[in-house]
């Protein structure tokens, strides 16, 4: 019989709301309403990870959000709690840009992309997004951008 122990801190994940949207929609008995939640998870360690999730509640949006986060993690490099190299990315309507910046400058980016870094273990960058002030569409154009970071050696 094999014994399983739980180990404390190794799964350790910082979980942060970014959206919650109220959704309805018309129906022949009345107004359908649902609730969709975004939820950035991340360790501090160069994985970070965004999931969508839908329900009729708030909370199991939340949940299942969290899941999908957990499943969909990647891993960006981190040279000197900063990004490697400069990137500049667009995702369809939003055009990104990332740079890397000197200790103690702390995060000067907006939005979506300043908790994504942050969770992420980017503590020193800066950088815009231009064109979308929609937050998913510039969660998932932050999100393609750290994956095309490359490492810095």
């Amino acid at each position: 019989m094999a014994v399983y122990k739980n180990v404390e801190g190794a799964d350790k994940m910082d979980e942060r709301v970014l959206l919650i949207r109220r959704v309805t929609k018309k129906t022949t008995g009345g107004n359908y309403v649902t609730f969709s939640a975004l939820v950035a998870v991340g360790d501090g360690k160069g994985k970070v990870g965004v999931g969508l999730g839908r329900g009729l509640e708030v909370p199991p949006a939340i949940q299942k959000a969290i899941t999908q986060a957990k499943k969909r993690m990647i891993d960006i490099p981190v040279f000197k709690e900063s990004l490697p190299h400069e990137i500049m990315y667009t995702y369809k309507a939003a055009k990104l840009l990332l740079k890397p910046a000197p200790t103690g400058t702390g995060l000067k980016v907006g939005g979506v992309a300043r908790v994504l870094l942050d969770l992420a273990g980017v503590y020193n960058a800066s950088g815009k997004v231009i064109g979308s002030r929609n937050q998913i569409l510039n969660t998932y154009a932050v999100m393609n951008a750290l994956k095309k970071l490359k490492k810095r050696s």
